[in-house]
């Protein structure tokens, strides 16, 4: 008995360590948004906007203010709502507004390159880049830019040489690119501080502050604090009704950590009902993979590789559309095709691991080994590559290798689909 009543006390003490897991989500607050849903003021102010400045406009005499004007609140109104029309309309009236006036404007490429950032062309956005500087812009603006082409086209030295000189403890933009800078770094604590200070600096900006929150929120799920990033989450939605990336958050957090795939796909749906970019259906295709529904799982992968293969979207929709070419349609070819095109429009270590992943899902194991040594080992990467990674060096029999990438993949768990993030629970049970 003297052996037993010390073992049993432990089990006791343990037992009373352990906490319940708690749900997250509160489906009071996301069944109020849903049913009370009305057109957001956000929506409305851009609504107001557009009509305004599209009346001011005078096709035959392009004015520098009011076409800009135009072209602007059209890229908003693709941020709002996702309609990619809008932003090549951006596009075409900057294009002519920069015509009228000999190409000796730098605001009309400004834009064009801010433009061709959020459609993922970066290369086309350093051609702009390369225009402004020769008209002649604020030396603030050119580093500013000149880290936004460098850091997404992966060159990390120079974006890194030119955040240090704009470094400030006032400016907002300066805070909000150093979050990049520490997330690519994998230093997420300096990330979500920096991310953080952005929001503080934002003011009265709802738009600027309502995007540092909201990546911010997007930090700390990475990072697998989920009640943090549920917080911010729902903090974003009370000021503006119209984040449907926050409300897409939210129906994640409810999807991969409370396993509430009724309440995901109600958000998921509700979205979808609002905005016109193919992000939700990828969101029901993972919310049917948790559901372990594979007719579903297949359906709305299926519909979302059909929206994003558009030519209209370039570029933008490639990482996701490797993960349903390699997984649930099995069209491995088409998905090395996509990761090649990817590494020509921006090879970071990122793109060349995607591309590895291919080859080895398209039974080119040994060019895949090679990309990876020449590109991707040793370089910082995030959950799904280091997940993928991991599969390669199983491809290669290298078990301590992939493991490690498993553990590093397993800290960043949340950005996994469902059927990922089991079966690296799984490899790390083994």
């Amino acid at each position: 008995m003297k052996k037993i009543i010390p073992f049993l006390f432990f089990v006791i003490i343990l037992a009373s360590c352990r906490k319940e897991k708690t749900v997250i989500v509160d489906s009071t607050f996301t069944d109020s948004l849903i049913a009370n849903y009305t057109v957001p003021a956000a929506i409305k102010a851009n609504e107001d906007e557009l009509q305004f400045w599209l009346g001011r406009i005078k096709p035959q005499t392009p004015d520098i203010i009011n076409d800009a004007r135009y072209a602007s609140n059209l890229a908003v109104r693709f941020t709002l709502l996702g309609d990619i029309t809008d932003i090549k309309k951006s596009d075409s009236v900057l294009k002519r507004l920069d015509a009228a006036f000999s190409h000796k404007e730098a605001s009309p490429n400004v834009s064009l390159l801010t433009n061709a950032i959020r459609q993922h062309r970066f290369k086309e956005a350093e051609t702009y880049f390369e225009k402004v500087r020769t008209i002649g812009i604020k030396k603030y603006e050119v580093f500013s830019l000149g880290f936004d082409i460098d850091f997404e086209l992966g060159r990390y030295e120079q974006a890194q040489s030119e955040l240090r000189t704009m470094r400030s403890s006032h400016d907002y933009g300066y805070f909000f690119r150093k979050s990049k800078w520490e997330h690519y770094k994998g230093n997420m604590d300096s990330a979500i501080a920096a991310m953080n200070k952005a929001a503080e600096l934002a003011g009265s900006n709802n738009m600027l502050r309502l995007a540092a929150l909201s990546n911010e929120a997007d930090l700390y799920m990475h990072n697998c604090e989920v009640k943090k990033a549920y917080e911010l989450y729902q903090q974003s939605v009370k000021i503006n009704a119209a984040d449907y990336h926050s409300i897409t958050g939210i129906g994640w957090i409810a999807l991969v950590y409370d396993k509430n795939d009724s309440l995901a796909e109600k958000i998921f749906q509700f979205v979808h009902s609002k905005i016109k970019s193919p992000d939700p259906l990828f969101k029901l295709y993972q919310m049917a993979q948790g559901r372990r529904d594979s007719v579903l799982e297949k359906r709305y992968a299926t519909e979302f590789a059909i929206r994003a293969s558009d030519s209209l979207y370039g570029n933008m929709y490639n990482k996701y559309l490797i993960e349903i070419y390699t997984g649930i349609t099995k069209e491995p070819a088409k998905a090395e095709a996509i990761a090649k095109k990817e590494i020509e429009g921006r090879a970071t270590p990122q793109t060349y691991a995607w591309y590895a992943y291919t080859l080895l899902t398209n039974n080119k194991k040994e060019e895949a080994y090679k990309v990876y040594e020449q590109f991707v080992s040793g370089k910082p990467l995030e959950g799904l590559e280091l997940y993928w990674m991991g599969k390669l060096m199983q491809a290669f029999n290298k078990g301590y290798n992939a493991i490690e990438f498993f553990k590093a993949a397993n800290k960043n768990r949340y950005d996994l689909s469902p059927s990922m993030a089991n079966d690296l629970e799984n490899e790390l049970k083994e």
